[in-house]
């Protein structure tokens, strides 16, 4: 994910939503639905298989794109496209494994509390202290955690939300490798061998786990090609949007994908207790406030007479 300093625009052009802006609801959109996609896909398939076959797609059209720029692939980008395709391997797979068990929404709620982790990660790996409003948005994702945990006897989170929380960890790391190499390395190359190793690990990992081969239903193998097809254009929707919208803009629309999440899931039949849905609006507010930085602008100096 791109970021930019956020420029100083006209108050009336702050309120005007351009094709960038719509261009990254419509991201929200299809990263909110695909939680549902994966849902039904675990019913067919084990994590692995699943996970290895979407991010082998990704990887393939990916390359298409970056075909030309790949001879120069140094020793560092398989260095940083390693490490981060760790991460978005343990992510992803936990995900979906976590996503046997639980409805889309709420694997959905709980995903987006890797938002306020970030800057508490960085602190602990990198000593770069939180602002106040990282604090809070923690407290925040907390709170709401539990609340969906309370329909549980005890406010204990059960195995697939667990699962989906530790997901939420090794995503948040990811995040911060990415921006560890950012202006290190060509993104371009680094995505390719990123979404290459994801795969790679996760099919390497099927035997050890004993995890077998699903039968190939035309469901699986649209949904996984689906899916990898709609990573790579995701990626490069937001990589496109983010040049000229800032990153609080962005924030405030990347809260939404929890949201088309949760409508598409009650669209689909899923209903979440009372408790669960305070809880996700927790962890919404806790994405924002943690992203938003609060202060006062400076004001601008008088034109000259």
């Amino acid at each position: 994910m791109l970021h930019n300093a956020e420029q100083d625009k006209p108050a009336s052009s702050r309120l005007m939503i351009g094709k960038p802006e719509l261009a990254l609801i419509g991201v929200t959109v299809l990263w909110g639905g695909t939680f549902l996609i994966v849902h039904h896909a675990m019913r067919e398939s084990g994590p692995l298989f699943f996970v290895g076959l979407r991010f082998a797609t990704a990887a393939l059209a990916t390359l298409c794109l970056a075909f030309g720029v790949m001879r120069g692939l140094t020793a560092r980008e398989l260095i940083a496209g390693a490490s981060i395709g760790l991460g978005i391997f343990i992510g992803y797979t936990l995900q979906s494994w976590g996503l046997q068990t639980i409805p889309s929404s709420t694997s959905a709620f709980i995903t987006a509390a890797y938002v306020p982790l970030v800057p508490i990660l960085q602190w602990l790996i990198l000593r770069r202290r939180p602002r106040l409003a990282s604090w809070i948005g923690v407290a925040l994702a907390f709170a709401g955690l539990i609340l969906i945990a309370a329909p549980r006897a005890g406010l204990t989170l059960g195995r697939g939300e667990m699962l989906t929380v530790i997901s939420t960890l090794a995503i948040a790391v990811e995040i911060i490798l990415i921006s560890l190499w950012a202006g290190k390395v060509n993104v371009l190359r680094v995505t390719v061998v990123q979404l290459a190793v994801t795969a790679l690990l996760a099919f390497g990992l099927m035997g050890p786990a004993g995890e077998t081969m699903p039968a190939l239903s035309p469901f699986i193998l649209i949904a996984a090609t689906g899916l990898g097809l709609m990573t790579a254009l995701i990626q490069l929707v937001m990589n496109w949007a983010q040049r000229t919208v800032s990153p609080t803009r962005a924030t405030l629309i990347y809260a939404g994908e929890p949201l088309w999440a949760g409508i598409i899931g009650r669209m689909a039949g899923e209903r979440l207790p009372g408790t669960a849905l305070i809880g996700a609006a927790f962890i919404i507010a806790a994405v924002i406030v943690s992203e938003i930085r609060f202060g006062r602008r400076k004001p601008e100096k008088a034109a000259a007479a």
